[in-house]
């Protein structure tokens, strides 16, 4: 490797030309490295190469193809993070970060890259806190669906345009009716209710379709089955203060989040991770440029934000990145690729550290040539060339200097971590998580009343009213029926006596009329 160091240096000596001068430089002794207190140690090129504490809330990047050595490098830096009173947060996508809470063991890579680099590694434990949406491997982590809101609610189920618009007007309503959405089933509810009334609620809201509503309904249950369930509800996680605790030493926790299985719903990680920083940025008050950061945020596998990301996200992510910074929080993307990060948000990411890529296909040449132009050139050095031929554990890496400006790229081996590199037990793990600051807070789930127990209410007693009313209505015929009987008594009555009326004073002439007649003829026989 020291032989590798020269080449990369000269630039055009290999290790067939020199190798007298090659031997000797390893042979030769090492002067132990002098890490400044300000900064955070990465490795060694031709110098110690560290990122600024006052300048690592400005964003960082690391690259660099699957086994080449992101893991290690992670865990390096969250070690350094924390040895300077830093609280992280990071993913453990592969399962081998939870050994970050381990002490390390001397092992032979990690004894010959520090002798080549004049390293002392101090092996220790770091304080953890484990974290899991599932609950398995971790504590609980929980939020409400109003807290996630429904730009990100739209981004986690793929909703089109109209689906997204009927979901913003079910979030609006909720609002208006104050009616807390806290789980699925009190979205599931609301939508139920939206599509009852969707006739009177399309004149003051606009258009609620009753197909985007089944639409989203389908979308909820996919999202129930991939464990989103277990995302939604309470007690939220408290981001403000759980995230950011510091030991009885000083020294920042480091939160791990299980995400192997979490992994099997990318869209539910990378919804949930953005949804963490949107959290901190609302939270956090603005403080400028602090001595050090308040948080720093590995974000790993960061192609799954992007991916297909619309519009809307990531001018959101874009917002987040660009002034999360000035309240203290930095922000690592880990990815195997720079092109996975859009330029947008790539350009606001000042620390920089590129593994090796490989580089077969004319794409992928590309590839490396657009990350080679993302550094500082160094003109002792062939960045686009040694993207290719690095090894495991080496880097190219560029931080911001004291100006803020990026250091020319250089050469770098990465320092081997403190920890245990490998994950830690199950047995371990609940050992840890039991004795943790926040054990037994999240473990019980809270059902308190919200959207879902109101609109039962609601409906049930709408279902009593038409009811009632149906009750009235059969009532009032029954009424009507009896009453429409005597009018028709009451009508043959008063036909009886009209004919009366007309009859009897007729009858009556015709009688007094005979009177006449029989008298006047009784006077002329006489």
């Amino acid at each position: 490797m020291a032989r590798r160091t020269k080449a990369s240096k000269k630039n055009a000596a290999t290790e067939d030309e020199k190798p007298v001068e090659a031997a000797e430089t390893e042979d030769a002794p090492v002067e132990p490295i002098e890490i400044p207190d300000d900064c955070v140690f990465i490795g060694k090129s031709t110098k110690p190469e560290s990122i600024l504490l006052k300048l690592a809330n400005r964003h960082g990047l690391i690259t660099g193809a699957t086994g080449t050595g992101k893991t290690v490098t992670l865990q390096g830096l969250a070690e350094s993070f924390s040895d300077a009173g830093v609280p992280v947060f990071c993913a453990d996508v592969k399962g081998d970060l939870s050994g970050v809470a381990a002490m390390g063991k001397e092992k032979g890579w990690i004894k010959e890259r520090a002798a080549m680099i004049g390293y002392d590694v101090k092996f220790s434990a770091h304080p953890v806190i484990f974290w899991d949406l599932f609950g398995e491997q971790g504590h609980p982590v929980r939020t409400t669906v109003s807290e996630l809101g429904p730009l990100m609610l739209s981004r986690l189920m793929d909703l089109s345009d109209a689906q997204e618009g009927v979901l913003n007007i079910a979030f609006r309503i909720a609002d208006d009716e104050k009616l807390p959405l806290l789980d699925l089933k009190d979205l599931q509810s609301l939508l139920e209710d939206l599509a009852a009334r969707a006739g009177e609620l399309t004149t003051r809201y606009g258009n609620v379709g009753k197909r985007s509503i089944g639409a989203i309904q389908r979308q909820l249950l996919v999202l129930e089955q991939q464990g989103g369930d277990h995302f939604f509800g309470e007690p939220a996680l408290n981001v403000g203060k759980d995230l950011m605790r510091t030991d009885d030493e000083g020294r920042g926790y480091i939160g791990v989040l299980a995400a192997d299985k979490l992994m099997q719903s990318p869209r539910l990680y990378a919804t949930f991770l953005l949804f963490l920083l949107s959290e901190l940025f609302e939270e956090l008050p603005e403080i400028g440029d602090p001595e050090k950061p308040k948080l720093v945020f590995f974000f790993d596998e960061a192609h799954l934000l992007f991916r297909d990301a619309p519009k809307a996200l990531l001018e959101k992510v874009e917002q987040v990145v660009r002034l999360i910074r000035s309240k203290g929080v930095g922000v690592y993307f880990v990815t195997q690729n720079p092109r996975d990060v859009p330029d947008t948000v790539s350009r606001q990411l000042g620390n920089r550290v590129q593994h090796a890529l490989r580089a077969f296909t004319p794409a992928e040449q590309k590839a490396v040539k657009s990350a080679a132009e993302t550094f500082r050139p160094n003109p002792d050095l062939d960045t686009e060339q040694m993207i290719m031929s690095m090894g495991i554990g080496e880097a190219l890496v560029s931080t911001l200097d004291e100006k803020g400006q990026p250091s020319m790229v250089q050469h770098t081996f990465v320092k081997p971590p403190s920890s245990q590199v490998g994950p830690i037990t199950k047995e371990e793990r609940k050992a840890l998580m039991e004795k943790d600051p926040v054990a037994g807070k999240y473990e019980e789930s809270v059902d308190r009343e919200s959207a879902h127990e109101i609109l039962q209410k609601r409906t049930e007693e709408r279902a009593k009213a038409a009811a009632e009313a149906e009750a009235a209505e059969e009532k009032s015929k029954t009424t009507k029926k009896s009453s429409g009987g005597s009018r028709g008594d009451g009508f043959w009555t008063a036909l009886g006596k009209s004919v009366v009326r007309a009859v009897v004073p007729m009858a009556t002439r015709v009688l007094e009329d005979a009177i006449r007649r029989n008298a006047l003829g009784g006077q002329r026989r006489r």
